[in-house]
């Protein structure tokens, strides 16, 4: 199939100040609009023609999305357009909840990170090629999913919950935000609501073309990290094929609460495997009073890939997820 590199689809521009211009843009224009914050995965969709929005609402003027602010309870709210770079270099952030400074620093590369933003790095569509170049797929409302046949490249697919589609979640801070127990505000015409970060993503058995739960006229406003899990022990680690500006092929991450050399309580998020973040509560249930050492880590990446079911080219990816959840246990620090 031919893909055309040339020249955006024409387009009207959209240029809000305030979030509630940017809501009634969303309403009067329901699905023909498109959503743009920093534009890394737009300019992408726009480029090579596979999507052609009529509008795209630029939320870059809208200063009420950008920011961080320590919250009531100790916690922060990170707005959904602040961009990657000021996430890693708050001192709030490095200090209370240094799990996700880490996984931001480790998005694509420094011009990258400058520019894409927290919202749009969780919101991000997969990244599956067959998908990204056009095939009618599953997910682009075809009626077959070109990545699981027998002559298929899927060495970076799922290993987990497929379900028609084998496409992964490609974003590296989601995990940690779901370590961290975030929550997730969204806002539409009809009010705000609030969900659990680890609510925000869905699976194909849910809904084979979204990857989150924003549907037309949701716009994804905040983030909230609440200070329950401020100052744990955190661990956070990507493996990728190149050392900068590349997607994980999987990554992991942990925060842990030790007391007397035993786990309290843990939460253990692994990305790239499913498309959807997925928490191994399995282990999390396991290791929670055992002693914090290499025997209690082996078991949690043991359970941990209990149910894998690999593709032709990537059974690679259970003992590297095995290993992975091992070291996070080992790992996590203050």
């Amino acid at each position: 199939m031919a893909i055309l590199h040339d020249v955006m689809p024409a387009f009207e521009l959209f240029q809000p100040a305030t979030i509630a211009d940017a809501l009634a843009l969303l309403d009067q224009y329901e699905k023909e609009a498109w959503v743009m914050a920093g534009g890394l995965d737009t300019f992408d969709w726009l480029k090579d023609r596979n999507k052609r929005p009529s509008v795209v609402v630029d939320l870059s003027g809208v200063q009420e999305l950008r920011g961080i602010k320590i919250t009531a309870d100790g916690g922060i709210e990170i707005g959904a357009t602040t961009p990657l770079i000021d996430v890693v270099e708050n001192e709030t952030v490095r200090q209370k909840f240094r799990i996700l400074a880490q996984a931001a620093e480790l998005v694509a590369s420094p011009q990258i990170r400058n520019q894409g933003t927290l919202g749009g790095n969780v919101s991000q569509d997969t990244r599956c090629w067959y998908y990204r170049n056009g095939w009618s797929c599953y997910r682009a409302g075809g009626n077959t999913c070109y990545a699981d046949t027998p002559t298929a490249i899927n060495r970076e697919h799922a290993i987990f919950d497929a379900n028609r589609c084998v496409a992964v979640n490609p974003s590296d801070t989601a995990p940690a935000l779901i370590a961290l127990d975030a929550k997730m505000v969204i806002r539409s015409s009809k009010g705000e609501r609030v969900l659990d970060a680890e609510d925000f993503f869905v699976g194909p058995a849910i809904d084979i073309m979204r990857m989150t739960v924003l549907r037309p006229g949701d716009l994804l406003t905040a983030i909230r990290i609440p200070a329950t899990w401020a100052g744990a022990q955190f661990y956070f680690e990507k493996v990728r094929e190149r050392q900068v500006w590349d997607f994980p092929i999987v990554n992991v991450a942990a925060v842990l609460r030790v007391s007397g050399g035993k786990i309290e309580s843990s939460r253990i998020v692994v990305n790239a495997v499913a498309a959807r973040p997925l928490r191994v509560r399995s282990a999390e249930a396991a290791i929670a009073g055992k002693a914090h050492n290499e025997e209690t880590a082996k078991l949690a990446g043991e359970l941990a890939i209990q149910g894998a079911e690999p593709l032709a080219h990537n059974e690679y990816k259970i003992p590297l997820m095995r290993n992975l959840v091992k070291r996070a246990i080992v790992g996590a620090t203050a």
